[in-house]
């Protein structure tokens, strides 16, 4: 363009020109992005494949402590719709320890956890629909010494785990003297 053509017609050719630029931008991001997407879960390395598999300790801490506390807060606050949800997702959380480690020292940890939960995750469920307190706090402590038995078994009687307080920050009882 020359100098001597109308000024209407250089910001016209500008627009073309940014409108061309931005819709390349868009494109090569719109591609980006659904390949990405595309790949999934196969995009994704496995933990094989990076040598990497959470212990159950890590597991235990990142996914079965806090769903076990939030289960017994929102019962606590009265709100049974999230202590449903809560109680679903920390019975999904124990199949995935399950799945990631199916044996501890040659036992089926699977198989050991279902033993020790079905009952009290039936209770549960029960109290939770029936909104009943009294049962739910029952079947909230049977779990949680459930859970303190597995420890036992599995020689990890140091890791005890206790029906959590208002005023603890924590469902662990790292207090030696006493047993709550």
């Amino acid at each position: 363009m020359t100098s001597t053509e109308p000024v209407g017609a250089r910001r016209r050719a500008i627009a073309i020109a940014a409108i061309g630029i931005a819709a390349t931008a868009l494109l090569v991001i719109g591609f980006a992005t659904s390949s990405s997407i595309a790949a999934g879960p196969e995009g994704a390395p496995s933990p094989q494949t990076t040598g990497y598999l959470p212990s159950i300790s890590d597991l235990m801490i990142a996914t079965i402590q806090p769903r076990h506390e939030r289960l017994w807060r929102a019962e606590q606050d009265g709100n049974w719709e999230f202590a449903a949800y809560e109680l679903g997702n920390l019975k999904g959380a124990f199949n995935r320890v399950g799945q990631a480690h199916p044996t501890v020292n040659d036992i089926s940890f699977p198989q050991m956890m279902t033993s020790v939960t079905e009952q009290p995750f039936k209770e549960l469920g029960g109290a939770i629909q029936a909104k009943d307190n009294t049962a739910f706090d029952k079947a909230y402590a049977d779990l949680t010494d459930a859970c303190n038995s597995c420890h036992q078994a599995l020689n990890h009687g140091v890791i005890q785990i206790r029906v959590p307080n208002r005023t603890s920050a924590s469902d662990l009882n790292t207090n030696r003297s006493s047993p709550n």
